[in-house]
């Protein structure tokens, strides 16, 4: 008898495919969260694996902070035309010119995306988000369930969740609630770029190491940009560097590497014992709570 055992990255890839088909049977109005980065991009790929040969049968969101690597933006647009999926984008900018928000004095926009990622929400009636979390990130992620109930403010209380035993997701919501989905949750930042690997699936190549000019702060090397200028005092160097993460351009750090391609990524990753927002995600540095805190006011 011929015996089929998946391996790791198969069985990750179909748990993902069954959540992400699970959404759509149980939820109305379902959208997936796109920020050009490598979670949300694996979560893409395997949408379109999901439902081939059929056209992926939501949109994807893109809350556009208007501080984005260009490449990240460039990358989006060839995954919206590759797979024909409806873009939704919700500006940070836009927000604020109406008044919606206010920018904050550090620069940062993280915090600020919460009100705009709700109101797109609401507007577009999504009453369900697929979101790239993973529980090895962060500690706020560990937390979090596959199917993440959000009351009707889009808040998360990390002590009403509801049980997944045996992979049975309950998504029944009241008018007004929400659920956050996260496909990727058992999944870590080594399998992710295991899977990159194997599929070969198109990335920015901020991801990729190569000479940058970036500037030492604190411990953390940002790349020179119109985002990240120079401040009086300050020196550049050219460095051989890439992103593990990619976030807002004035707040996302690079890690020294010389992993150009993704084999290399592989093996990097494999001997690393820092998380990527740990290691460079200046917005995570305000308090160890700062991921949570987000999450409470209904951030991804």
């Amino acid at each position: 008898m011929t015996s089929h055992v998946l391996s790791q990255l198969r069985s990750l890839e179909a748990e993902s495919i069954h959540i992400i088909r699970e959404v759509v049977a149980e939820m109305q109005r379902p959208c997936l969260l796109f920020s050009g980065g490598k979670d949300s991009i694996v979560m893409l790929h395997l949408a379109a694996k999901a439902f081939a040969p059929a056209r992926i049968p939501f949109p994807i969101m893109h809350v556009d902070t208007g501080l984005n690597f260009q490449t990240v933006l460039d990358t989006r647009d060839r995954w919206v035309e590759r797979t024909g999926v409806q873009l939704v984008v919700a500006s940070v900018q836009d927000a604020i010119d109406r008044g919606l928000v206010q920018e904050e004095p550090n620069g940062s926009r993280n915090r600020i995306q919460t009100p705009v990622l709700l109101e797109a929400a609401e507007k577009n009636g999504f009453d369900a988000l697929f979101g790239g979390g993973r529980r090895d990130e962060e500690k706020a992620r560990a937390k979090e369930r596959v199917f993440s109930f959000r009351d009707d403010f889009g808040q998360w209380d990390p002590k009403n969740q509801r049980p997944e035993i045996w992979s049975l997701y309950n998504g029944r919501v009241h008018q007004g609630e929400s659920i956050r989905v996260f496909p990727l949750s058992n999944w870590t930042e080594l399998d992710i770029w295991a899977y990159i690997a194997a599929e070969e699936i198109d990335i920015p190549d901020l991801y990729l190491a190569e000479e940058r000019e970036v500037v030492d702060r604190g411990g953390m090397l940002f790349a020179v940009n119109e985002f990240t200028p120079l401040k009086e005092g300050e020196t550049s160097e050219v460095r051989s560097v890439r992103y593990r993460t990619v976030g807002d351009a004035n707040l996302t750090a690079a890690v020294e590497s010389t992993a150009s391609t993704l084999h290399e990524i592989v093996e990097e990753v494999a001997a690393v014992r820092l998380t990527e927002r740990g290691a460079t995600r200046g917005d995570d540095k305000v308090s160890e709570a700062a991921m949570e805190d987000r999450k409470r006011e209904g951030y991804f």
